[in-house]
């Protein structure tokens, strides 16, 4: 009788139906009124329903409320006690259906989408941001419910192929998605022998599926994702889902897995950090390699903003980090770079905030520096509008830094100054430490421009750096401790005190290696072997400064020709013979640290670097 009415009116019936039902005594149990209900909705139409419940509700509570005869009290009382019934069951309905009216919602969107728009309507409804995101196996019934429309759309048909090609994928994989850390002599995250160990090449050996086993094997050898796409023009929708679908599960395995690591100094968090940006900047280059089919390659951009949303929310977001050491990899040497452009589309949103910051000191350990000036006062504006205090400090923190970078000491202590007042009305203590440490950074260094040699403004710049060092300290905050140590050593280092500058950069590289900032660890090496040079301590120079080249050169930071030009001048003044023999007897603890090949390279760089000159 109802099924030709409007939808509301439907659902007013069916409410007044059962109530009437339940007043003369035809219900008995509230399991006939939720096989009612289960009859009477459809499915997607929840919401509506919900509407005209409570709508019902509120009439029947307001009668109840104004009516002075008894009689008629008492019969508003039942009614609304029978509707009280109704809410109850159409909660259990609805978190009995919710999985079912997901994924007939979904496809819907999916079926109704237009040709061009229906690949983002499905990354949309898969999206792990969402409130309720669909699991493994709802993620499979879309699949199954999307095969009943198959035979009326193609595209459609290959995203349900791909939905079950990639979850079936995954199910082969999550049994050995750590494995590869159990091998022998491996490092975590996302290193090993090129080809041989590491992730990709023993992800590779367990997928069946051709093409995303030819994409590990890719990566596993460091081959940018770009040229790889460009060799399989071929690919079809149906395989482009199933490698959306392998590495989204992959990366949140990952970060799962390390995010349970808390107490793991190896792993944890700096690893979790480093697999949401080695995805994100994956889907980048996927994006650019798939620039002649504008569908997959703003498919790759929309998963990498949805990664790094994710990232950004997460608590240990960076928001000071450095390089991470197992961000590593010759392909991902300027990686970062490819995360800009797909960024620029992105509205003015906290997590975009966030992401510049990250971008920006990124920038300025590759040297670039007014490109990180450029990312971090963007990252300010947005982060101040957006209400983000943290991430508003911290993009102050670090244009300080970058600031003195460019040698424009004024404009690095104003910003510190501002960045330190902030934090401390903010309760920010890991933004104070850092403006602290960069006041008192950007205060000996402008001193040294000035050529200043009043002890008490040094003392000054001193004290700052030691109040930051103890913040740190008490806070337990390795990644800000590793600085303010760095920070302590390059001012002793400046005021001529070498011996005092070597405890705090060794403290520092110490430190640096525990939080995994690559490049916090060559530059404490780098100002360790001029420390030694000073002291005249040659082969500690010698080792320091080849160490501290070729990490600064492995994540492309121009500070590597600092070190470079150091041990040319050094080669010069001992001679070829000497330094060499020197640098054999540093021999073991470089490669403890670098490895065979990293060792084998160092004659290479300074050569390089000499012919530069």
């Amino acid at each position: 009788m109802t099924e030709s009415l409007p939808l509301r009116d439907r659902y007013l019936a069916l409410i007044d139906e059962i109530v009437q039902m339940t007043l003369q005594g035809k219900i008995s149990s509230v399991e006939m009124v939720y096989q009612m209900l289960q009859k009477g909705i459809l499915a997607g139409t929840g919401e509506v329903f919900e509407l005209v419940l409570s709508d019902r509700l509120n009439t029947s509570q307001a009668q109840v409320d104004s009516e002075q005869d008894e009689l008629k009290k008492a019969k508003a009382n039942r009614s609304l006690r029978a509707i009280k019934t109704i809410q109850s069951q159409w909660q259990r309905y609805a978190q009995q259906n919710k999985a079912t009216e997901a994924i007939a919602s979904a496809v819907q969107e999916i079926t109704t989408a237009s040709a061009s728009d229906r690949l983002a309507t499905f990354l949309r409804i898969i999206d792990p941001n969402l409130k309720n995101p669909l699991n493994l196996s709802q993620l499979q019934q879309l699949g199954k419910s999307l095969q009943q429309f198959a035979q009326f759309d193609p595209d459609i048909q290959q995203i349900s192929q791909g939905i079950t090609r990639g979850v079936a994928a995954w199910q082969r994989l999550q049994d050995h998605l750590v494995s590869w850390m159990y091998e022998s002599n491996q490092a975590l995250g996302f290193g090993g022998v090129p080809g041989e160990t590491g992730p990709w090449a023993t992800w590779a050996k367990k997928v069946n599926s051709e093409l995303p086993q030819a994409l590990f094997r890719s990566l596993a050898v460091e081959q940018s994702a770009i040229p790889f796409v460009e060799q399989h023009s071929s690919i079809t929708l149906a395989d482009w889902v199933e490698i959306a679908l392998i590495f989204q599960y992959l990366q949140r395995g990952l970060v799962n897995w390390f995010d349970q690591q808390a107490y793991n100094i190896q792993a944890g968090s700096k690893l979790s950090i480093s697999t949401f940006l080695t995805f994100a900047v994956l889907w980048s280059q996927l994006a650019s390699g798939f620039q002649g089919k504008a569908e997959y390659s703003n498919g790759c951009s929309q998963i990498m903003l949805q990664t790094l949303r994710t990232f950004a929310q997460r608590p240990y977001f960076p928001l000071y980090g450095g390089i991470f050491a197992s961000f590593s990899g010759s392909y991902l040497r300027d990686a970062l770079d490819y995360l800009d452009e797909p960024l620029r589309k992105v509205e003015r949103t906290q997590e975009k905030a966030r992401i510049l910051t990250l971008l920006g000191y990124s920038q300025r350990a590759l040297g670039q520096y007014q490109r990180s000036i450029k990312f971090h006062e963007q990252a300010l504006e947005i982060a101040r509008n957006a209400g983000d205090r943290p991430c508003e400090i911290a993009n102050l923190n670090h244009l300080s830094r970058t600031y003195v970078q460019e040698q424009d000491y004024a404009e690095a202590i104003n910003n510190s100054q501002r960045a330190l007042m902030l934090s401390r009305q903010a309760g920010d203590k890991t933004g104070e430490t850092n403006a602290l440490v960069n006041l008192g950074y950007s205060e000996v260094m402008q001193a040294q421009k000035l050529e200043q040699v009043e002890p008490e403004t040094y003392e000054r710049a001193i004290s700052y750096l030691e109040q930051g060092l103890k913040l740190s300290e008490k806070s337990g905050d390795i990644q800000s401790k590793a600085l303010c140590v760095s920070s302590l050593g390059i001012a002793y280092l400046v005021i001529g005190q070498p011996q005092d500058a070597i405890k705090y950069l060794e403290d520092g590289f110490k430190t640096a290696q525990i939080s995994g900032d690559l490049y916090l660890q060559g530059r404490n090496l780098a100002y360790l072997a001029e420390a030694c040079y000073q002291l005249q301590n040659l082969e500690k120079s010698i080792y320091t400064g080849c160490l501290g080249m070729y990490l600064l050169e492995q994540i492309a930071s121009l500070e590597w020709r600092q070190a470079a030009g150091l041990l040319t001048i050094l080669q010069g003044q001992i001679g070829l013979e000497a330094f060499q023999n020197l640098l054999q007897q540093s021999r073991s603890k470089i490669i403890s640290i670098i490895g065979v090949d990293g060792y084998d390279y160092i004659p290479k760089l300074l050569a390089q670097y000499q012919e530069d000159i």
